[in-house]
């Protein structure tokens, strides 16, 4: 059985080794692709704040008791 344990102990070490291995690359890969994101800014000032829509009417009709 202790034949067995090892053989396991391989497994499961290379498997671990692999897995850290793959992440970093992974890791790695999208901080090599990545593009700065820009902020997209509106001029319209009634835009921001809440907003009555039909789905918060509709939730608020099926709130009421």
């Amino acid at each position: 059985m202790a034949a067995k344990d090892e053989g396991a102990r391989k497994d499961r070490r290379s498997f671990l080794k692999l897995a850290g291995l793959g992440s970093v690359a992974g890791g790695a890969a999208l901080m090599a692709g990545s593009q700065t994101a820009e902020a997209v800014t509106s001029d319209k000032k009634s835009e921001s704040g809440y907003r009555e829509t039909e789905q918060v009417k509709t939730f608020y009709r099926s709130a009421r008791f």
